[in-house]
């Protein structure tokens, strides 16, 4: 009975992100609408949008491949496999062990490496603009995060999220400078990964200044349909990852009692609530940035995962 158990909290985790995922990029708008004095759509839209795009069929260009046929799919399975990895009501989970800071970014490696061959297979400039530009944020974003993980992992002498969710959260830890360094660089990460602005703006199609839109342009139907998905996940994996390392408070363990899962459910959806309002009031108050201003904001977040791992060395040997 234990093991059914596991198997069903486990199972519960990875249907309660696909389920959040949408709602999620709902909420955003909403409240970005609502601080631009609009009524902004419903909240349940993107699930509609979904759908519809769903039922379309699916255009495809002559001299589409194979690759561009299969690649919407794998950046869904790689970037859902990620997401459902990533601590969200409850750590220590059955497949916990395999939850590890390294993996999640190799597995968004992965579906970032799809997604470019995909936008330069059918051979338009708009694709191969967007696929240039986004290997070249992933170039200092991927660094940045690994440096992220790098730095936690020395503190809890351990990768596994579950591990290190259990450090955060045990006293010893306290207030620390090198964690509040790599939660902004996380955060920045978050928003070039994610294509937020002021990186990119996720809600236009200006030919010049796109990025991952420039990529999916030629996509429609079921495969647009998991692109968009995919997106939706990957903001969902990032708000988890900055609740699950920086604020773990309520999170149930394993083994513990239906009313502890049911406090952690009740706190990660406080969090995830918290988490859309402060993207949406950020994404308003802010404008994008050009493009050849990325480097620099990443730059930062790179740097300040370099200075949180010194710090934390110097702070060590004294």
């Amino acid at each position: 009975m234990a093991m059914i158990g596991d198997y069903l909290l486990q199972g519960v985790q990875m249907c309660l992100v696909l389920a959040l995922a949408p709602l999620l990029t709902g909420v955003v708008r909403k409240v970005k609408a609502r601080l631009l004095r609009r009524r902004g759509a419903s909240v349940l839209q993107p699930y509609r949008d979904l759908l519809r795009l769903i039922r379309k069929e699916a255009v495809i260009a002559d001299n589409a491949s194979w690759l561009f046929r299969a690649a919407p799919y794998l950046i869904f399975a790689a970037t859902w496999v990620a997401a459902a990895l990533v601590p969200t009501f409850a750590s220590g989970l059955l497949f916990s062990w395999s939850a590890d800071l390294i993996a999640i970014v190799a597995l968004l490696g992965s579906a970032r490496f799809f997604q470019t061959l995909a936008g330069m297979d059918i051979g338009t400039s708009f694709g191969g603009i967007g696929s240039s530009r986004e290997v070249m944020i992933a170039s200092l974003a991927e660094p940045a995060m690994l440096l992220v993980a790098f730095t936690v992992s020395l503190l809890a002498h351990s990768t596994q999220l579950s591990t290190i969710t259990e450090v955060i959260l045990s006293p010893a830890i306290g207030l620390r400078v090198s964690l509040a360094m790599v939660l902004i660089a996380l955060v920045l990460v978050a928003l070039a990964e994610n294509a937020r602005i002021p990186v990119d703006n996720p809600s236009t199609h200006l030919e010049l200044t796109m990025v991952h839109e420039a990529m999916v342009l030629e996509y429609s139907g079921r495969h647009l349909a998991m692109i968009e998905f995919g997106s939706a996940l990957k903001l969902l994996l990032y708000m988890s990852l900055i609740g699950a390392v920086f604020l773990p408070v309520g999170m149930a363990r394993s083994g513990d009692s239906w009313p502890a899962y049911a406090v952690g459910l009740a706190a990660y959806l406080a969090k995830l609530s918290v988490g859309a309002v402060l993207l949406g009031v950020f994404e308003t108050s802010i404008a994008k940035m050009r493009v050849f201003r990325v480097p620099e904001f990443l730059g930062s977040a790179l740097m300040l995962g370099f200075l949180a791992i010194l710090l934390l060395f110097v702070s060590r040997g004294l």
